[in-house]
């Protein structure tokens, strides 16, 4: 029965093979990005993503003393 309905879906035998190009494209874009980024950017963010929002070493007026 489902093989019925798939079967007259027009074009439908192009939806796995755009699926995978789409799917091997995105992961090799990522990864071609990967390689080519700049280390120094890549840290920057690491270390942006545990902040704040304030400068490395500031207090903020917030923060208590014992923190």
């Amino acid at each position: 029965m489902y093989k019925n309905v798939l079967a007259s879906i027009p074009g439908i035998e192009w939806y796995p093979i755009v699926a995978l190009v789409l799917f091997f494209g995105f992961f090799s874009a990522l990864l071609i990005w990967f390689v080519l980024v700049d280390k120094r950017r890549l840290e920057h963010l690491s270390i942006a993503a545990l902040e704040d929002g304030e400068p490395v070493g500031q207090v903020s007026p917030t923060t208590s003393i014992g923190e």
